[in-house]
C-alpha cells in the first residue's frame, strides 16, 4: 500500500489562485502605503500648533437628525468607510470558503488555526496585564486584529526575495482574522439592541440578495439597497460595519446554471471585488485613518503614561508578544497533531518573522478600542496611542527578522543563478568542435579508407568528412 500524502504547510496553491492573491497583494500595497501617509498627516497635524483644527474638524457633524444619522466625520469614518472595507472583506471570505484554496479542508487549517490562535493569545495577555493592575477589561479585543495593507506594505518593502507562499499565508490569515473580528464586534460590543430594526434590515438585504443572484448590477437599483440595509442596521445598535460584511456575503461567488455555470467566468463577487477594492484601500481605509489616528503624543511625560496605564500596556504586549506568540504556537501544534511538514524551501523562522509582522494592528483595532472605550474620550486617545506604539514595534522587529531572510533568499536566488549560467556555458563548450565557433556547423573527425592504385595496389587514403570535401590519396 503507497503511503498517505503527508499535509504540506504553507505549500504552493492553485495558479488561478495565486495570480488572484497577487493582484490583491498589488492593491493592498498601494494602500498600505496611502494609509501611513494618511496616518503620518494625522499625527503631524495632531501635534502641530494647529491641532485646534485637527479636533474641529473630527467633530463636524452631518447628517439628517431625523432618522439618528447626524454623526460627526470621524463618527462617519467608523460607521460608514469602514462599512465599505468590511463589505470587501466579506466579498473575500466568501470568495476564500467557496472558491478559493480555503474550500480545501487541508489547506484552510492552517491559516485558521494560526488566525485563532492570533486572537485567542493577545486578549488573554491583555485580560493578565488588566488584572494584574487592576485596569479595564472591556478593551480585551483591541490587540486582536492585524492591519493586513499595513503588514503587505512592509513585506513588499523588505520582503521582496520572500517565496510567495508567506505573502500567500499571510493574506489568508488576514481574512480569518477579519472573520474574527466581525464576529467579535457583533456579539460583544453592541451596547443596545432594538430587534424591530434589525428585522426590518432584512428586506432590503433579501432583495439585494434576489438582484445580484440574477446577475443584476445596476447601482441605481443596488446602492439605495445597499444604504437601507446600511441604515437600518446602525439604528439597531449592532455596528453598522456588519451590514457591509452581510451584503458581500449576499453576492454569488459562483456563476449559476442558468448563467452558463461556473465554467462560463467568475461569478458576481468577483467583479465586485474588483470595482471596491480600489476605493477601500485607497480611499475609505485612508480617511478612517486620517480622522482617527490624530493624537497628541504628549511629549516625555505621555509615554511615560503609555507604559504604566494598564489598557496601552496590556494593548502593546498584545500585539508585539501575543500575536506572534498565538500564531506560532497554532501553526505548531497543527503540524504537530496533523504530522505535517513545513513545504520544502521555507524554514520556521520565516513564519515566525511573519508572525511577528502580523502584530501590526491599525484599521480594526482602532475601531474596537472606539467601541470599547467611546469616541474622543480619554481612554480612547490612550488606547489609539497604544496601537501605535504597538504596530511600530511589531513592523521594526518584523523588518529586522525578514531582512534577514530576504538576503538569505536573496543569495540563494544569486546561487541558482550563477549555477544556471554556467551549466549554460559549459553546454555552448560542448557544442563546440574543431575551434568552430557557437553557431558554425561542427567539422567531422578525419577518416583512412582503402583505395585501389593504378598498379592495381591496396592504398590508404586520409581526408576529411566535411561536405564537399572529397578524400586526399
Amino acid at each position: 500500500m503507497a503511503p498517505s500524502q503527508r499535509l504540506s504547510l504553507l505549500g504552493p496553491g492553485s495558479r488561478a489562485e495565486a495570480r488572484r492573491i497577487a493582484d490583491i497583494l498589488r492593491k493592498e500595497t498601494i494602500g498600505g502605503a496611502l494609509l501611513l501617509i494618511a496616518a503620518v498627516a494625522a499625527l503631524i497635524w495632531a501635534n502641530s500648533p494647529w491641532s485646534d483644527a485637527y479636533a474641529g474638524l473630527r467633530s463636524v457633524t452631518v447628517g439628517p437628525a431625523g432618522w439618528h444619522l447626524d454623526l460627526s466625520l470621524a463618527k462617519w469614518a467608523s460607521d460608514g468607510l469602514l462599512a465599505i472595507f468590511f463589505f470587501v472583506a466579506g466579498l473575500e471570505l466568501k470568495r476564500e470558503f467557496v472558491a478559493g484554496d480555503l474550500r480545501d479542508p487541508r489547506r484552510a487549517v492552517v491559516p485558521i488555526a494560526a488566525a485563532v490562535g492570533g486572537v485567542i493569545v493577545p486578549a488573554l495577555l491583555y485580560l493578565l496585564v488588566n488584572v494584574l493592575m487592576d485596569g479595564a477589561v472591556r478593551g480585551w479585543a483591541t490587540p486582536t486584529a492585524t492591519d493586513i495593507a499595513f503588514a503587505l506594505a512592509v513585506l513588499a518593502v523588505v520582503g521582496r526575495r520572500l517565496p510567495p507562499a508567506l505573502r500567500t499565508f499571510l493574506l489568508t490569515l488576514a481574512v480569518v482574522d477579519d472573520l474574527l473580528a466581525i464576529v467579535i464586534i457583533a456579539v460583544f460590543y453592541t451596547s443596545h439592541l432594538s430587534v424591530l430594526p434589525l428585522l426590518a434590515a432584512l428586506v432590503p438585504l433579501g432583495v439585494f440578495t434576489a438582484l445580484v443572484r440574477r446577475r443584476v448590477r445596476s447601482w441605481w437599483l443596488l446602492l439605495p439597497l445597499a444604504v437601507a440595509t446600511w441604515g437600518l442596521v446602525h439604528a439597531s445598535g449592532v455596528h453598522a460595519t456588519v451590514a457591509g460584511v452581510l451584503l458581500g456575503f449576499a453576492v454569488p461567488v459562483l456563476r449559476g446554471e442558468k448563467a452558463g455555470g461556473p465554467e462560463a467566468g467568475p461569478g458576481l463577487a468577483e467583479h465586485f471585488e474588483h470595482r471596491f477594492r480600489p476605493i477601500s484601500a485607497g480611499v475609505a481605509v485612508p480617511l478612517f485613518a486620517f480622522l482617527s489616528a490624530g493624537v497628541p503624543f504628549g511629549g516625555l511625560g505621555g509615554v511615560t503614561n503609555l507604559l504604566a496605564d494598564p489598557v496601552s500596556l496590556g494593548v502593546i504586549v498584545g500585539l508585539v508578544v501575543g500575536k506572534p506568540l498565538g500564531i506560532m504556537a497554532a501553526t505548531w501544534l497543527t503540524a504537530r497533531f496533523t504530522r505535517a511538514d513545513i513545504d520544502e524551501g521555507l524554514a520556521w523562522v520565516d513564519i515566525g518573522g511573519l508572525a511577528i509582522l502580523s502584530g501590526i494592528g491599525f484599521t480594526v483595532s482602532l475601531l474596537i478600542g472606539e467601541l470599547a472605550f467611546g469616541l474622543g474620550t480619554a481612554r480612547d486617545a490612550q488606547v489609539k496611542l497604544a496601537v501605535l506604539t504597538g504596530s511600530l514595534v511589531a513592523a521594526l522587529l518584523a523588518t529586522v527578522v525578514l531582512r534577514l531572510r530576504n538576503r538569505a533568499y536573496r543569495r540563494l536566488a544569486d546561487a541558482e543563478a550563477a549555477d544556471t549560467a554556467t551549466a549554460d556555458a559549459e553546454t555552448a563548450d560542448d557544442s563546440t568542435v574543431g575551434g568552430q565557433g557557437p553557431g558554425q556547423a561542427p567539422e567531422r573527425a578525419p577518416f583512412r579508407a582503402p583505395v585501389q592504385a593504378p598498379n592495381g595496389e591496396r592504398q590508404w587514403t586520409t581526408g576529411a568528412r566535411g561536405p564537399g570535401r572529397e578524400a586526399e590519396t
